[in-house]
């Protein structure tokens, strides 16, 4: 009995440590993070499959663009915690009289590191080995995707993200694209592209830029991807990816 129990204890105790190993591989700072920024149709699980293809590299599918909730409460905190700021009103918002109560003590630099924890935790998940961590999501063509962008900056700090685009027709017979007007979703489409590409030369070197259709024809543009990434060029893993067919 006495051996049992201390089997037991044994093996709690090694599930803790390798819990606590977990949790300081996803708090480590040497995580670098990686962001595919597409439309639906473009073949961006192509583009996940040749990035998790490079050994240390963990960039998951989409989630729906859950963070932009994310996003949404943190803007409104913030928003809500500095409107109308003065000496006066932080005095009164601290009293629990006041509709307000506690609003203008909100710790948004606590919030950043809370939203990377949940975020690294329950989305990204990092396994051991890995060194970049992210996720793919066609969900860009909110209206503030520059403040969004931004703020993902802020919370996942060193953040790169890989631009890709397809050809429109190519794009548009899916039936991804096929509800609605064809006229009003070629338009809609072109808005989006140029949204992304914007904000990819606006992030600078933090962002990259590959074509679905250039990457297909010749796999060997993407050796300008594996440098930018600071990765040893690869194309019998490249071609091997390739090979494998993926949603698109």
């Amino acid at each position: 009995m006495g051996t049992d129990r201390g089997e037991a204890a044994t093996d709690e105790v090694a599930r803790l440590r390798a819990r606590l190993r977990k949790h300081r591989r996803r708090e480590n700072p040497e995580l670098d993070y990686l962001f595919v920024v597409t439309y639906g149709r473009s073949g961006s699980t192509l583009v996940s499959g040749l990035l998790n293809a490079i050994p240390g590299y963990l960039i998951r599918g989409e989630n729906r663009d859950a963070l932009h909730h994310l996003f949404a409460f943190h803007a409104t905190m913030v928003t809500e915690s500095r409107r109308g700021l003065g000496p006066e009103r932080k005095e009164r918002v601290r009293q629990p009289t006041h509709p307000f109560f506690g609003i203008g003590d909100f710790p948004a630099q606590r919030s950043l590191a809370g939203i990377r924890r949940l975020v690294v935790d329950t989305v990204l998940r990092p396994e051991e080995g890995t060194r970049v961590a992210g996720f793919k999501e066609i969900r860009w063509y909110h209206p503030d995707l520059e403040e969004y962008v931004a703020w993902l900056r802020e919370v996942f700090p060193g953040a790169r993200f890989l631009v890709n685009t397809r050809e429109h027709a190519d794009v548009l017979r899916s039936k991804w694209w096929a509800e609605g007007d064809p006229d009003e979703q070629a338009s809609n489409l072109s808005g989006i592209e140029e949204r992304l590409l914007k904000l990819a030369v606006e992030l600078g070197d933090a962002a990259y830029r590959v074509h679905y259709d250039e990457y297909v024809a010749d796999p060997t543009v993407l050796r300008g991807m594996y440098d930018w990434l600071g990765e040893p060029w690869d194309e019998a893993s490249v071609r091997a990816t390739m090979a494998v067919r993926h949603s698109v």
